[in-house]
């Protein structure tokens, strides 16, 4: 059985992916930069009103993953906020300057999470050495990488996700993201052999906005009249396209 994993930029998006068929979503903020950890208030809706896994994001800011003092301290605050709120797990990754996992931070993050599972985010595909940093994120303790096997896209990496998944030899799972979609969720599986996988799912929905000021947008590349959503109908193609035959058929 193949899982799906999707990233959630909202609560709708997460009720999408549950009623998709996905069994986990990474909830986050701002997914033009990548990610960021979610608001206090997303979270435990998200808890009260799903039933499947919430992995918030803890990132403090969009850019690189090396933070500065105060920057981890926000970490360390909403990894305990997680805890608090009964998470099933949350998806964490620092780097050193050198772009090195920085397993001292990250394994005082982990002895923070309680109960809850760890997954190591995209961060990793910014390493400097991905067949290193796999091991360090072994050593670590965390349940399963997020990555692109270093490259824009997880079909471009395909060949790397692959050859990770075989060093990691069950010891972590190793979760292909980054434009995975219905187009080559298929080839992906063939050519990376993974059992899980992460994708957004996500389609620009229009605003219903009757008046639009046209002298303004709110931010640089902001486009205020259109949001992106996660589709539950997407979800579920991927779901059937990765599992052929697996699905209880209809009646």
């Amino acid at each position: 059985m193949i899982n799906m994993e999707v990233c959630a930029n909202s609560l709708r998006s997460a009720q999408a992916a549950q009623d998709g068929g996905a069994i986990r979503v990474e909830l986050c903020d701002n997914l033009l930069e990548g990610g960021t950890t979610p608001s206090y208030a997303q979270i435990v809706l998200a808890k009260r009103m799903l039933n499947i896994q919430v992995y918030p994001i803890i990132r403090p800011r969009g850019g690189d993953f090396l933070y500065s003092e105060l920057e981890f301290e926000l970490m360390k605050e909403d990894i305990k906020l997680c805890r608090e709120l009964k998470c099933d797990g949350v998806v964490i990754g620092i780097l050193k300057s050198d772009g090195s996992v920085d397993k001292e931070r990250c394994r005082e993050l982990i002895e923070l999470v309680g109960d809850m599972k760890v997954t190591f985010h995209r961060a990793f595909d910014m390493s400097n050495d991905l067949f290193q940093a796999l091991e360090d994120i072994i050593e670590l303790g965390c349940t399963r990488i997020l990555t692109s096997g270093g490259e824009s896209s997880a079909l471009k990496g395909a060949a790397v996700l692959k050859s990770l998944i075989e060093q990691a030899n069950g010891r972590i799972s190793i979760m292909p993201g980054a434009g995975v979609n219905v187009h080559n969720i298929e080839e992906l599986i063939q050519l990376t052999g993974a059992k899980e996988f992460h994708a957004s799912a996500k389609n620009a929905v229009s605003s219903e906005m009757q008046f639009r000021n046209p002298k303004l947008n709110m931010g640089a590349e902001a486009d205020e009249f259109s949001y992106d959503l996660t589709s539950s109908d997407t979800v579920k193609r991927l779901i059937e396209l990765a599992n052929p035959g697996n699905l209880n058929p209809k009646k």
